[in-house]
């Protein structure tokens, strides 16, 4: 399997976000959840797409611990490799 790089995983974490209703271009690695008003059940589809596009899974309580896109990134990035 190809290396995955935190651009890869930045850019398809934004672009799910943005599917969501918050603006792309709102979106930044410093953003939380809360100011881009995403909700639970929208961490648990962002889960969904970050299962199957790269085999990592996030559970429940990984997702409590996430606050901003960068969390989420780092997150996805370290359990990829």
């Amino acid at each position: 399997m190809a290396t995955v790089t935190a651009e890869q995983v930045e850019a398809r974490v934004v672009e799910t976000l943005a599917s969501f209703g918050p603006d792309a271009d709102q979106i930044t690695r410093d953003s939380t959840f809360e100011e881009l008003d995403i909700d639970s059940l929208d961490l648990v589809e962002l889960a969904q797409v970050v299962e199957d596009d790269y085999g990592v899974v996030l559970k429940g309580e990984d997702m409590k611990e996430l606050k901003t896109v960068g969390d989420a990134i780092d997150l996805i990035v370290s359990r990829a490799e």
